[in-house]
């Protein structure tokens, strides 16, 4: 699977799962334009992207604030000419009961998800239309796109939002020879999940050992995390397809934790 020629903006490719999606496309000949809300971050990563050969630039970017995404997209087509490519992954998670859910953190969570997926991906669907190419979309969901955890409502909530917004741009992206489809990992040991083990002990009361192996990996088959890994060579095996033969579907990559 090569992206030679492919231009791909990744949001929230400072760190974690995104930066690592971002490695992969290069080594595959694609063209990244790091896309994150830390600029340091994004410079960084952008940096080790191009000390390794690779074509990338830092474009910081809160993917919540629509004129912000606009610019970031439109900086990216004037660098390079065209957007072939977009991963959606930026995101965050916040814990707590449903009773004890703040109704700021719920629409905080809530808007860098699904607001910032829609942003970027209306922003992405004018360029790829404009440019006569078509591309890919690639969103970041979750095996929360498929099934419910405790704690969670916002973030069960938000992923299984993106399963239908990734259908409804299938099928709209079909005629402009745009395909969209969704990603869904199982727990990936990333800064994000690290800092949900205690929380999630103290909401549970049992030990940070317990959260991994009795909430986290309880339902994989052979009780692994998901790798970055993992998950990139799903996001490009999705962005190097061929044609609309696989267009508005979902996979998931969770050591059976979710079998579909």
């Amino acid at each position: 699977m090569r992206l030679d020629g492919k231009v791909a903006f990744i949001t929230g490719s400072g760190s974690g799962i995104g930066r690592h999606i971002a490695q992969v496309y290069a080594d595959a000949g694609a063209a990244i334009a790091v896309a994150d809300l830390n600029p340091k971050a994004a410079e960084a990563a952008a940096a080790e992207l191009r000390a390794h050969g690779a074509q990338a630039i830092a474009t910081p970017v809160d993917v919540t604030d629509e004129a912000g995404v606009d610019a970031a997209i439109a900086r990216t087509v004037a660098e390079w000419g065209s957007l072939d490519v977009l991963v959606s992954n930026a995101g965050i998670q916040i814990v707590a009961p449903l009773q004890d859910f703040r109704f700021d953190d719920w629409k905080k969570l809530l808007s860098v998800h699904l607001d910032g997926a829609f942003l970027t991906a209306r922003a992405s669907l004018r360029q790829m239309i404009a440019s006569g190419r078509g591309g890919a979309m690639i969103f970041m969901g979750s095996v929360h796109s498929k099934e419910a955890s405790v704690l969670k409502a916002p973030y069960v909530s938000a992923k299984h939002g993106l399963e239908g917004l990734t259908k409804v741009i299938a099928k709209e992206g079909a005629a402009h020879g745009v395909r969209a489809n969704l990603v869904c990992p199982g727990f990936v040991r990333t800064p994000l999940v690290d800092k949900q083990i205690p929380e999630q002990a103290k909401a549970l009361g049992m030990s940070a050992d317990d959260v991994v192996k009795k909430v986290m990996l309880r339902e994989t088959v052979d009780g692994e995390f998901t790798t970055v890994e993992d998950v990139a060579q799903v996001a490009l095996f999705f962005a190097a397809f061929p044609s609309n033969a696989l267009t508005g579907q979902s996979l998931v990559v969770s050591h059976g934790w979710f079998m579909q």
